[in-house]
Parts: C-alpha cells; structure tokens; sequence
C-alpha cells in the first residue's frame, strides 16, 4: 500500500472515528440525562413512602446536582412555605459571621468572652461549664453552633454580628425568607426565625458550589456541618462513619417542628444531592430523640436516598469507561 494510500485510509478511520465518537458521546449524554430522570423518580418514592408513613405536615426540596448543571428536583413539596426554622436557622447566622470575615471585618482568631449571663441552656454545651470567663475565638463559637447546635452560641455570634446584619447579609444573598428575629431590647441578640425547604436548599447548593463564601470560609463551614462529632439520631443515623463523612448537614427542632438539611457528596467529593426536610406535627412536641416519627423518617431517607445516589454515581463511572476514543479507531496509522 502506497503512503498515498495509508494517509487516506488513516483519514477515512479517523472520520468513521469522529463520528462514532460524536454519536457515542451524545448516546452516553442521553444516557446520563434518562439516569438522572430515574434516579429523581427513586427519591421521590423514597420521600412518598417515609413521609406518608411519619405523619405530620411536611415540606421538602430534594435536588440532584451535576457538575455546572442546572439541578434536577426530585422532591418539591410546598418547598416556598415559610416555617419554624428552629436550628436550621443557625446556617444562616454562619453565613452571616463567615461574611463579615470574608470582608475583612472579623477574624476566625477574634476572641470573645464567655460570661455567665450570656449563657443558654438547650442545646449544646456551654451551660455545662458551670464556671466561665473563658475567652473563646469566633472559631470555636461557629464550631459549637454548628456541630452541637450549641444556643449560647447564637447569643455569642450577635456580639460580633449583630442581627440586623445577618439579615441584611442573606438579603444581600438573595434570601427572602430566611431571617433571624431581632430582640427589640438589645441589638445584639436575637430569636430563631424562619426559613423554606426552598431556600435552605438553595443556601447549600451555592455553599458546595463555592458562590456564597471565600474558599476558606467554605471549607471552614462545609467541613464543620460534616463532622463525625455532631448530629446523627436522623439522616446519617444508618450509615459507616466513612459514609456519615460523606454528609454535610444542620439539624432543626423546636415544640411542634422536625427539621434537617444537607448535602451528600459522591464518592469522588462531589455534591450529588441536596435535601431540606421541615415537619410540623400536633403531637410528639416533647420527644427530641431518635424515635420521633419525623426523624425515623430522615433515618430511612437518608439510608435509601444515600444508596440511590450512591449507585447512580457508580453506573455513571462505567459509563465513561465503555466511551471509545476515536484515536482508538485509527490502527496505528497516524503519523
């Protein structure tokens, strides 16, 4: 065979190539986007099913994330219905703190004095102290709120981000219905206020994807809401710690109301699925522990929602995998 020849075979092999590349990858994009569909309709079974057997009244956003696409809702149930944010609240006073030091007005470092007016019982453990006069960085009172749920701390965040100014911080971000209470009586404190299952999902949606926050303070938060030391009676309730890892979430209860929200991340550390859970129910209001209908829920959710996720990420991996490069098609006849 003449040169003539090899470089018009190579040409034609690497057009057939081209072709059965470009029909590969838009089968494999088909694919993908029938995979998401299913795996959408899958959690909402999932929520169908543990919802309906719970009781109570729910709200909830469910969403599928991929890379720089737009989110696939799975779940929409009243997800604009303003309620009792209870502790899910606390991320929005993150938010707010984690800004003020990304304006270079605050520092993880400040330190604030624990006194014992200040202190909340509840949640968390600073009451347990007994005695105080600790000086504390902002560093450790977001940890405390976020991880134990702490309530001294949201009093010890006021001090150096007042309410009016976490309010004005998620307005800024686009965030209508989340708000903290302001204390009429001191300026510096504050009530729990209320959020939707629409808007905490969409807070960390854009807090994974880093558009709320500096990389640091991303990190800084995303890392605390997934450590092992924290919440567990709901949706990482049945899983590994290796699995639980896997999870960045904030848990909610006050009388009447069950809430929780989270992000779960693939294998690989991407979020894959974003969830934002608020019940209501006229009895119960007492029993803040694991067998409350409404928390069993998550527990189920989060053990079959985990796994949905977790193989629709798998299957995606074989996928890329059976992809054929066109250069692949080519013989060796490239020169």
């Amino acid at each position: 065979m003449e040169r003539r020849d090899v470089i018009k075979l190579g040409a034609a092999v690497t057009a057939g190539g081209a072709i059965l590349g470009s029909a590969s990858a838009a089968h494999a994009e088909q694919s993908t986007a029938q995979a998401v569909v299913t795996t959408a309709s899958q959690i909402k079974a999932v929520w169908d099913t543990e919802t309906a057997k719970a009781g109570g009244t729910w709200q909830g956003y469910v969403t599928l994330l991929n890379g720089t696409a737009a989110p696939v809702v799975a779940v929409n149930k009243s997800s604009t219905s303003i309620q009792t944010a209870a502790s899910m609240n606390k991320l929005g006073i993150a938010l707010g703190v984690l800004d003020k030091i990304d304006r270079g007005e605050l520092a993880l470092d400040d330190r604030i004095t624990l006194t014992p007016e200040i202190i909340l019982t509840g949640s968390g453990f600073y009451f347990h102290q007994t005695a105080y006069g600790d000086e504390i960085t902002v560093a450790n009172v977001l940890v405390a709120m976020l991880l134990t749920s702490d309530n001294t701390s949201v009093r010890l965040c006021g001090l150096v981000c007042p309410p009016a100014e976490i309010n004005e911080t998620l307005a800024a971000k686009g965030f209508t219905d989340t708000r903290v209470i302001p204390n009429p009586a001191n300026p510096n404190r504050m009530w729990l206020g209320d959020t939707t299952t629409f808007e905490t999902n969409d807070l960390l949606t854009r807090l994974a994807k880093g558009e709320l926050l500096s990389a640091n303070s991303t990190s800084f938060f995303l890392n605390v809401l997934k450590g092992l030391s924290g919440y567990h009676d709901g949706f990482r309730r049945n899983m590994s710690s290796v699995e639980r890892s896997r999870i960045a979430m904030k848990y909610g209860a006050d009388d009447a109301n069950r809430n929780e929200s989270g992000v779960v991340y693939s294998a690989s550390g991407a979020p894959a699925l974003v969830y934002s859970f608020m019940a209501q129910y006229t009895d119960h209001w007492g029993n803040y522990g694991a067998t409350h209908p409404a928390v069993q829920a998550h527990a189920a959710m989060g053990r079959k929602m985990f796994d949905i996720v977790n193989a629709a990420g798998t299957a995606a991996s074989d996928a890329v995998t059976l992809e054929v490069e066109p250069e692949a098609l080519n013989g060796g006849l490239t020169q």
